[in-house]
């Protein structure tokens, strides 16, 4: 079981961050999602991207703590630390 939350919790840290690269990529840029992505990418500011997404994931974090979900917050933890990797290599 605590596998399932840990992969559980990875999976939601990783579709908060997501969700919040497309939030705010669609709210501030004039760009659709790929699009912007992919002028972000050419324009060497896709990791400050990725990290702006990850403020949704803070409130996952949070929540998953008030509900009692350990290892689901170890896993939203998990994918804030593979997100940082990735974006040092980006």
């Amino acid at each position: 079981m605590n596998k399932k939350d840990l992969i559980l919790g990875f999976l939601i840290g990783f579709a908060t961050t997501l969700l919040g690269s497309y939030i705010f990529i669609t709210i501030f840029t004039e760009f659709k999602f790929i699009t912007g992505l992919q002028i972000m990418k050419s324009h060497g500011n896709l990791g400050k991207i990725i990290t702006l997404g990850t403020i949704l994931t803070l409130i996952a974090f949070g929540l998953l703590l008030k509900m009692n979900k350990e290892m689901m917050a170890r896993g939203v933890v998990l994918a804030v630390i593979v997100m940082a990797i990735i974006t040092l290599f980006i």
